[in-house]
């Protein structure tokens, strides 16, 4: 199989938007938090922690849909500590939000251990199951990728929209914008930067721990250690590279979907009995940073980003 098989072959598509899924989640909630102007390191410990409490809430007999709740409001938790530590006492965003991701993820692990303490293999759950759209789904190429997906990979690129219309076409969003431009004409208009601010990182926190339990609930159905694998750094690498806007955020987290399910299936081609498999794993990476390069030239910082604000400064 060559490498125009590969990109005609609807399994390849498919496999990207299932690999994109968990990144849209994650991409969108770490951009509502940046477009407030607070920069959300946690992202990585929020997902497994997100990853841990959807799997644990199924796998205790709870249904699938009150699983994605219950990681929503773990990553919700974890985002409010973030945002308390950063928005009101001004403390370093860098550091609170590398502190959050290690706490997370030691609570999870920990959780993990303490749940089930003699197990040696990860038990598995009954996750989300393919729903085909009616005729769509069998489009040729586009119907099986796009059209025969799980719940949560609808849901996630209907946040796309529902993300883009949020900062764009309300006042909501406008505030949120503008908390991160420009935080004293937020304050000169009588509305509370830090509100704003806060609700930004909960609400935002919460899209990237679905992103985690996306993982374990749809995609592999147990919860394993190093699951995550990065996701979360490469989510923020991906709203540099869509500018700060939804609708090219996610774009990218489909373009690097697309490498990851390629540098896969290149594995398994008669190139992959000559070259270290290592290489193959380079390539999603590689060409990212590529396309972030070129990409991140043209795009314009929320002014505001990383900038404390303190209610009567101007």
């Amino acid at each position: 199989m060559d490498l125009f098989d590969i990109l005609l072959n609807a399994s390849f598509w498919a496999a990207a938007v299932r690999i994109a899924s968990p990144l849209i989640f994650a991409t969108l909630g770490e951009l509502i938090c940046e477009r407030a102007g607070v920069l959300n390191l946690g992202i990585e410990g929020i997902m497994v922690a997100g990853a841990f409490a959807g799997w644990m809430t199924v796998y205790l007999g709870f249904g699938l849909w009150t699983g994605v709740l219950v990681a929503m409001l773990v990553g919700m938790a974890f985002g409010f500590l973030h945002a308390v530590l950063t928005v009101p006492f001004g403390l370093s965003q860098h550091v609170v939000g590398l502190g959050v991701t290690l706490l997370a993820t030691a609570t999870a692990y920990f959780a993990y251990r303490l749940s089930l303490p003699e197990v040696t293999s990860p038990p598995k759950i009954e996750p989300f199951q393919p729903l085909e759209i009616p005729l769509l789904a069998k489009l040729p190429l586009i119907g099986p990728a796009f059209f025969a997906q799980t719940a949560l990979t609808y849901l996630a690129f209907a946040l796309i929209l529902a993300v883009w219309l949020l900062l764009y076409r309300t006042p909501l969003g406008l505030a949120i914008r503008a908390a991160g431009e420009n935080p004293a004409s937020v304050e000169a208009q009588g509305l509370s930067v830090t509100a704003i601010r806060m609700g930004a990182v909960i609400a935002g926190s919460g899209l990237m721990a679905v992103g985690g339990a996306f993982l374990t609930m749809s995609a592999f159905s147990s919860f394993f250690f190093e699951m995550v694998n990065g996701r979360g750094w490469i989510c923020i690498a991906l709203v540099v590279f869509g500018a700060w806007r939804p609708g090219k955020a996610a774009l990218g987290a489909l373009l690097f979907a697309a490498f990851d399910a390629l540098q896969v299936r290149l594995q398994q081609t008669p190139m992959g009995a000559v070259v270290p498999y290592q290489l193959f794993l380079m390539v999603p990476y590689v060409l990212s940073i590529l396309a972030l390069i070129l990409m991140s030239r043209r795009a314009e910082v929320p002014a505001a980003l990383m900038m404390p604000f303190n209610k009567g400064e101007r």
